[in-house]
């Protein structure tokens, strides 16, 4: 089993109400050269969490972090225009997402939660995962 020790957030870098599913993923990823997805989770405009790769797989998400972090992704990111960052988590995917992590957590309690910017030169996830985690009690 992995030594996890990170939680990483992050979006799709779609516009706000596109229905991307865990197939188009894996396509996209696929096209950049990955055996599959790089994601662990994916989160949906409803809520429906998809499983990406396995736990026990290291993830291709996070430059540098992959071999002890899970990666979660949500759908969304962007506004309508598909250019400016903006959070467009649905209320399902905002409780979907902590529900995630909590269970997460109960597996790799002293994993920490970051935000892909936190580790790359990117706006991803389009919001501010620590003032958020601190809100639900995540943190």
């Amino acid at each position: 089993m992995r030594k996890i020790d990170k939680i990483i957030i992050h979006c799709t870098a779609t516009p706000e109400g596109r229905k991307v599913t865990v197939a188009d993923v894996d396509a996209w990823h696929r096209q950049r050269g990955f055996a599959k997805i790089g994601y662990h989770y994916l989160i949906g405009l409803n809520g429906e969490v998809w499983q990406g790769r396995k736990l026990d797989e290291i993830g291709a998400h996070t430059t540098g972090q992959n071999a002890n972090s899970i990666g979660i992704c949500y759908v969304g990111g962007l506004a309508a225009d598909g250019k400016t960052a903006k959070d467009t988590r649905t209320a399902a995917q905002k409780e979907a997402l902590k529900n995630l992590i909590v269970a997460c957590k109960k597996s790799y309690p002293t994993a920490t939660i970051h935000a892909h910017y936190e580790f790359a030169n990117k706006a991803c996830p389009c919001f501010d995962v620590k003032k958020w985690c601190k809100e639900t009690g995540l943190q």
